[in-house]
């Protein structure tokens, strides 16, 4: 057992530092490139007296612009993550994704709409947060008037509404102003960071905090019902309850990422794979393992969309891209099927 510690303990230690370091190296990238010793200087002098050798420029980018950027990077590619497995666990499906019961497609829907409505910026962030919120909302509901809380109903009424909202998604694109609106909702709909605030972040970690605290809280009960339902009712689990739980919070804080980032799709299908092949199915460890690996990959992803090229390539194409062979390359990797 204290090996068994000792092994996991040397893996979080290593997805820690690994994530530090990528955070410093992101500041060092972009268009305004900082070294590391004045990024260290800038962000001391505002604890301790440091002698100024950088420009009031400098200082701006890294506090209204890079940290941001970095902080929204690392927390959305983990709560998509985490909202992932847990998913994973809950329906014991290896394809399910945070945008199963749909999530993506209802904020979609919201922030298309608030764009053809003219809406500022925090107004489509709220949209987006509000619809997806509205959709999955539909989706529980189907579920229990046809299911009698089934997962597998569910899932399918997430489908349902998800290809519901895509409809009017593409509606709303269809008469969309060509020269203005619709290419604003057609890059909104492919993820990115450019536009992310303090502000923004202030507002969305306060529900992503809330919700990681109860999965974690919970995080026995959601590997019992991993096992199976009988396993969960001979321990004493509330299935019904823990599962509304799970549902509840993976929603909350996945439509809370969305409305800041746009659709990001594959990293909460691929990442818990990857977490689970490095700490086990244990939800204790898959949780944080989630997290880290999560908010190193979508932050190297954001790195390689705003350096790559003159202009800034797309999240959600970045993240296809490097998330479909991936996933292959996972598939080949598990030969005794999923557990």
């Amino acid at each position: 057992m204290d090996r068994l510690d000792s092994k996991i303990s040397f893996k979080f230690s290593v997805m820690i530092v690994l994530l530090l370091m990528l955070a410093m190296a992101s500041f060092a990238i972009g268009r305004y490139p900082i070294p590391p010793d004045l990024v260290l200087g800038i962000m001391f002098s505002k604890f301790i007296h440091v002698q100024q050798t950088w420009s009031d420029t400098m200082e701006t980018v890294i506090f209204n612009v890079r940290i941001p950027r970095i902080i929204a990077a690392i927390v959305v590619g983990g709560v998509l993550s985490v909202a992932g497995a847990a998913f994973q666990n809950l329906t014991k499906n290896p394809m399910a994704a945070p945008d199963i019961l749909g999530v993506s497609a209802g904020a979609g829907f919201g922030a298309a709409m608030a764009m053809t409505l003219s809406f500022p910026w925090f107004g489509i962030q709220l949209s987006a947060f509000l619809f997806s919120l509205l959709a999955v909302g539909l989706a529980i509901g189907i579920s229990r008037i046809f299911g009698k809380n089934s997962i597998v109903v569910l899932i399918l009424g997430g489908l349902v509404i998800s290809a519901f909202f895509q409809a009017l998604i593409s509606l709303l694109k269809y008469i969309a102003d060509p020269e203005d609106t619709l290419p604003a909702i057609t890059f909104w709909l492919m993820g990115g960071l450019s536009k992310v605030s303090n502000q923004d972040m202030t507002i969305a970690l306060i529900p992503i905090s809330i919700s990681l605290l109860a999965l974690f809280v919970i995080r026995w009960q959601v590997n019992v019902l991993s096992v199976g339902d009988e396993e969960a009712k001979a321990l004493g689990v509330k299935i019904r309850a823990v599962r509304m739980i799970v549902i509840l919070c993976a929603t909350l804080m996945t439509a809370a990422a969305v409305s800041i980032s746009g659709v990001v799709g594959w990293i909460g299908l691929v990442i818990p794979h990857m977490a689970r092949m490095i700490v086990g199915s244990n939800f204790y460890y898959l949780l944080p393992a989630s997290f880290l690996i999560g908010g190193s990959f979508l932050l190297l992803v954001d790195n390689v969309s705003r350096s790559a090229s003159s202009i800034e390539i797309p999240l959600g194409i970045l993240t296809a891209l490097i998330g479909t062979p991936f996933f292959v390359f996972l598939l080949s990797k598990i030969k005794k099927g999923w557990t």
